[in-house]
């Protein structure tokens, strides 16, 4: 199964990168190999000052060894040997018109002494994060995910946009960071899903990623803006620093397995403020985000 995911992604990356690179028009992917000390290693791409994208990464990375001391309490279990991979993306436009985009699926297995598989799982989700709320790219975004969803399970889609809801919440702010998507973690093997019908369903919400995203890109890259509306960008930029630094399980998985720096906080804008108590005109399009952003919106009726 490993090989198997691993091939995937390697392949999806490559999808990922091309399309990217074809809808900027300018800018292309730089490529970093890399090696982890105690074990694997991965490929790194970033694309930056495009015409379309300011900054984004796709990236993958496929590690093993010892299960860290930090890692062991996380999951409950004393020493064992890991290996975990997974492609990760964040996208960040310049235009404020157009929204940043994340992904990340993932695969990972514990093995006891002699090497057995003693569990394993797979992970994952795309998430929207604009900042200014065009309703139709949020609806589109949302559709795509649950048609996925719905060619396995009817029940897949409301499970995980809740859990996205749940995940993607800046608790310190008491509002979302986005408009959510798709969250799924520790999908196992049971009764009714084996992990042969899980890699089915994770590489279907991989394939969709592209046709969720890059429409809502195409619609809104050539808008006009102003340089109030791109200082509001770099202010909500810093809603999504504080999430990835203080909150994201990702972040931290990397940080405590000695994970490449440079690879793990590509994730960060290249312009960013925090403007001292700010908020938003009444009944601007701004405060209309973050009205929104206060509580889960259901953009798909059941």
């Amino acid at each position: 199964m490993k090989e198997q995911f691993l091939n995937y992604i390697h392949q999806l990356q490559d999808q990922i990168c091309l399309r990217i690179e074809a809808v900027d028009g300018v800018a292309k992917f730089r490529e970093d190999l890399w090696e982890r000390p105690e074990g694997g290693g991965g490929r790194t791409r970033v694309i930056e000052n495009g015409n379309v994208f300011e900054k984004g990464g796709v990236n993958i990375s496929a590690v093993h060894g010892k299960l860290p001391d930090s890692m062991q309490k996380l999951f409950n279990v004393g020493e064992a040997d890991f290996f975990a991979c997974g492609l990760s993306l964040v996208i960040h436009p310049k235009s404020p018109m157009v929204p940043t985009v994340h992904a990340n699926w993932r695969y990972f297995e514990m093995y006891d002494d002699n090497g057995n598989v003693i569990n394993s799982w797979f992970g994952g989700g795309q998430d929207l994060t604009p900042y200014y709320l065009f309703e139709d790219d949020a609806i589109h975004f949302h559709q795509t995910c649950k048609t996925a969803c719905e060619k396995h399970h009817p029940e897949f889609y409301p499970k995980f946009k809740k859990q996205c809801d749940a995940y993607f919440w800046n608790a310190h702010r008491n509002e979302a960071r986005g408009i959510g998507g798709l969250f799924f973690d520790y999908c196992k093997e049971s009764d009714t899903m084996k992990m042969v019908d899980w890699y089915n369903f994770v590489t279907e919400i991989g394939n969709s990623f592209l046709e969720a995203y890059i429409p809502i890109v195409e619609r809104r890259k050539t808008l006009t803006y102003t340089e109030a509306e791109k200082t509001w960008q770099e202010i909500r930029r810093g809603r999504y620093v504080e999430f990835n630094l203080v909150h994201d399980k990702g972040t931290l998985f990397g940080l405590k397995t000695n994970g490449r720096i440079e690879s793990i906080l590509m994730s960060l804008p290249p312009h960013v403020q925090w403007v001292y108590d700010h908020y938003p005109e009444p009944q601007s399009a701004e405060e209309k985000l973050i009205k929104v952003l206060e509580s889960p919106v259901d953009w798909i009726a059941p």
